[in-house]
Order: C-alpha cells, then sequence, then structure tokens
C-alpha cells in the first residue's frame, strides 16, 4: 500500500486523502487510551457514592488502568508484530467495545475492575499496533503525521477531565463508558476499509508451536516485573512493601536470563544494549514524563490547598499547561521535519529546566497572570516532547519490532507518571505550601538539564 509520492526533499504534492484518512483511522483509536485515563478522574466521586466505596479503594480504577496499560501495550506491540497489526488493532477496538457495553451495568465493584482491565488491554492493544502501521506504510513527512497524532492523543487527555464533567452531570458515571462507542463504531468501520492488509500468514502451527513464538515465560515475568516494581514504587511514601521491591528485582532478573535463553525473546534484552540511542529514548521519556506529571498532577494540588482556588479556577488555569501542549504540537511536527528531532528537545529540556526554576517566583501572593505564564512554559514543553521523541523511536527502532518499542515507549509514560506520584509523595505528602514547591521546582529544574544533556546525544535529523 503506496500512500506516500512526495520527494524527499519535500517538493512533491500534498499528502494524499488516503494517506490521511489512514491518520484519522489510526487517531480514533490511539485516543482511546489517554481519553479514558482521564475521564474516570471526575467520576471517581459518584463511583464511591454507587459503590459504598472511599476514595482509596476508588482510586484503584485509576491506578489499576495503569498498571494493567504498562503490561498490555508491549504485549501487545509484540502481538502485532507476530500476527499483524490490522487484526491487533481490530481487535483491541473490539475489547473496548466488550468492556463499553458491560461496565454500565457491573453488578459489583470487583466486576467493574475487571471491565476496566478488558478496557486497558484493548486500547493497550491499539497504540503499538497503529504505531507500526505509520512506521512501515508512511514513509515520507513521518513528524508530522505523528504530529496529526499527537494532537489527538494529548487533545484527548487534556480535554477528558471537562468532557467526563458534563458527562457525568448529564448521565452520570456509566455515560463515561457510552462515550467510547461512536469513536470505536467509527474507528472499526474504517479500519477494515483504509487500514492496509496483513500480510499472508503462513499455515497455522499447532499452539504450542505458537505459544513458543509468544515467549510466555518472558511475558509473565515482564508483568510481574512492572507490577510488583510498581506496587513498590507507589508504597515508598507511607509504608514501603520492601518485599514488593525484592521481588521486583528476583523478576527482573529472571527476566534477563530467561530472555538471553530464548530463540524468539518477547523482549529482546540484548537490544538496549547492542541500540544504546533505543534505550536513552525510552530512558528520556521516563524523565520527561516525571516532570511533566509532577506539574499535571501536583499544581492543582497546590492551587486548591495552599492557594485556596476552588476546582473550576484550577482547571482552567491547568489549560495552560495541557492546551499549549496541543497548540505545539503540530508546529513541532514541521519543525522537525525539517531540522530533526536534536532542536526541539533541547528546547523542551530548557522550557522544562526555566518553567521549574520559575516555581521559585511564586508566593502567597503571586497573579494569575504570572501563574499562567509559569505553566505555560512548562506546556509548551509537552508539545515538543510528544513528537520530537516519538520520532526519535521511529529513527532508532528497527522495523521488525517497532510494536515491542511502540509498546515500551508507553510503558515508559506509566512508569514517569507513577514516578511523579512517589516524588509529590515525598515533597506534598506531610506538609504542603510554597516552600514544598519551591523544593519539588529545584528537583524538577535538576531533571530538566538531564533532558538537555539526553537531547544533545540524539540523533540529529530524522529519516522521515
Amino acid at each position: 500500500m503506496e500512500l506516500e509520492t512526495e520527494r524527499r526533499d519535500g517538493t512533491g504534492p500534498p499528502a494524499s486523502p488516503r494517506r490521511n484518512l489512514l491518520l484519522f483511522t489510526i487517531a480514533l483509536g490511539v485516543l482511546l487510551n489517554p481519553l479514558n485515563s482521564s475521564l474516570i478522574a471526575v467520576a471517581l466521586a459518584r463511583l464511591e457514592h454507587a459503590f459504598g466505596l472511599d476514595f482509596a479503594a476508588a482510586s484503584w480504577l485509576i491506578s489499576a488502568y495503569y498498571l494493567a496499560s504498562a503490561i498490555a501495550q508491549p504485549v501487545m506491540g509484540k502481538l502485532a508484530d507476530l500476527f499483524g497489526r490490522k487484526r491487533v488493532f481490530l481487535a483491541g477496538l473490539i475489547l473496548v467495545a466488550v468492556s463499553s457495553a458491560t461496565a454500565p451495568f457491573a453488578p459489583s465493584y470487583g466486576w467493574l475492575i475487571a471491565f476496566r482491565l478488558i478496557q486497558s488491554f484493548g486500547s493497550g492493544a491499539i497504540y503499538p499496533a497503529g504505531m507500526g502501521i505509520v512506521r512501515n506504510v508512511i514513509t515520507e513527512r513521518q513528524s508530522q503525521a505523528l504530529a496529526f497524532l499527537s494532537v489527538f492523543a494529548s487533545g484527548a487527555a487534556a480535554f477528558g477531565p471537562s468532557i467526563g464533567g458534563v458527562l457525568v452531570h448529564y448521565g452520570d458515571w456509566p455515560a463515561i463508558f457510552w462515550v467510547n462507542f461512536p469513536f470505536v463504531i467509527a474507528g472499526f468501520g474504517m479500519a477494515l476499509a483504509v487500514l492496509p492488509k496483513d500480510k499472508p500468514r503462513k499455515r497455522a502451527e499447532s499452539l504450542p508451536g505458537w505459544l513458543r513464538y509468544l515467549d510466555i515465560p518472558g511475558v509473565a515475568l515482564f508483568a510481574g516485573t512492572i507490577v510488583t516494581g510498581l506496587l513498590f514504587l507507589l508504597s515508598v511514601t507511607d509504608h514501603p512493601i520492601w518485599g514488593a521491591g525484592v521481588l521486583a528485582v528476583i523478576a527482573g532478573l529472571a527476566l534477563v536470563a530467561v530472555e538471553l535463553r530464548v530463540a524468539t525473546p518477547f523482549l529482546d534484552v540484548r537490544m538496549f544494549r547492542h541500540n544504546l540511542s533505543l534505550t536513552r529514548v525510552l530512558v528520556q521519556f521516563v524523565t520527561v514524563n516525571v516532570i511533566f506529571y509532577s506539574i499535571f498532577f501536583g499544581m492543582p494540588t497546590y492551587l486548591q490547598e495552599a492557594r485556596g482556588l476552588n476546582a473550576q479556577e484550577t482547571g482552567l488555569l491547568m489549560l495552560a499547561v495541557a492546551g499549549f501542549g496541543v497548540i505545539v504540537t503540530p508546529l513541532t511536527g514541521r519543525w522537525v521535519a525539517k531540522g530533526g528531532v536534536r532542536p526541539p528537545l533541547v528546547l523542551a529540556g530548557i522550557c522544562m529546566t526555566v518553567g521549574s526554576a520559575l516555581f521559585w517566583t511564586l508566593h502567597s501572593a503571586s497573579s494569575v497572570a504570572w501563574l499562567v505564564f509559569c505553566l505555560s512554559v512548562l506546556g509548551v514543553s509537552n508539545g515538543f516532547n510528544n513528537v520530537g521523541l516519538q520520532t526519535a523511536l521511529f529513527q532508532v527502532a528497527p522495523k521488525e519490532v517497532i510494536g515491542v518499542a511502540s509498546g515500551l515507549f508507553q510503558t515508559s509514560r506509566y512508569m514517569g507518571t507513577i514516578l511523579s506520584t512517589v516524588l509529590l509523595g515525598l515533597f506534598f505528602g506531610h506538609h504542603l505550601d510554597t516552600t514544598s514547591l519551591h523544593e519539588l521546582g529545584t528537583v524538577l529544574a535538576v531533571l530538566g538539564l538531564a533532558v538537555i544533556w539526553m537531547s544533545w546525544r540524539l540523533p540529529g535529523r530524522s529519516e522521515g
């Protein structure tokens, strides 16, 4: 399926309608994971009342989704690489539809979590499969294609809470599941018609043969490492679960030992040693997400508890973080296409460093305009990072493992998210005031300097 007719010097004709249809189809699927990650936040209070829960119990709907997504995305990426990306993309949409149809009728909270996990695995299958299609089919101006997809994904995450508020107000908590159907139905129909057919598979082998390809022990050890590791990190700021930490180390070492001996490993650990550029991209993505989510989750708490703003005022101020990132994203796509990934990522690191350092200028009487400016500096960096690092991943990851690599890319996002909650627990856990914000800003500024250094070490030019 040939979608690209432009010459590499950019002087060819504009993108074909079929290319745009393909990107729009993938976008309809890709937005489901961030949308459902953010919609749930405004429904927690209603769910607590409906199922007789406290906040700690209800918050497992969020934590379980992140844990499942962190495991699902590289696993589903491996399945996409093995069995066909269109098949996995369509299967992911079906799983989201099943979960969205059943969750509103969940007879208990345990069943609701189970349906939510199905939703996580479904939406987790769509991203690596979709990225694999983009990597293989769109051979020109990939950065602009990624910018288009990033607008949908980041927009869904940014405006999800606002959309969720309206849905819960008029349709109660089941509405946050019903809202998926327009995207699923449109995405499924378009995917059947637009996405390129998977390459014909060889005559099916026996089930044990396919299980060898899937490397079940590797998948199980990877899942065990992620679950126990994240559980330990989540517990660090309160009552550390040391047993989980020990199990994470043991499972991680066992994972490395097993994958070094398997003919077709789920996670080729040699790849990280031989392809240091890929390793650096993943580490950098963890770092930028620690910074971003420390701000995205921490600032609302500071503004409400230390500054006394209400939820509506806080939400409007936080649009400076999310909104500017959405605006910058398409511009970044063009910049990356012309100058490579290094310049925008270096600028992203500078914005993160400066924006974090500006926390030291905030005090109890800081004006709203100054708050917006500080948050905007940090928000701009998100647009640079989303497109720049995804393009960098495409540059350094071999085509044959792009599904797994894209899944690990998203797992890095969730690792950064979890680590940000650990950081916030350390600085905001026991006492929250402006001094706590200043201390957090110092740590984030140091991490921003690390991002600048890592950005300089990335390849300078984009292939696409």
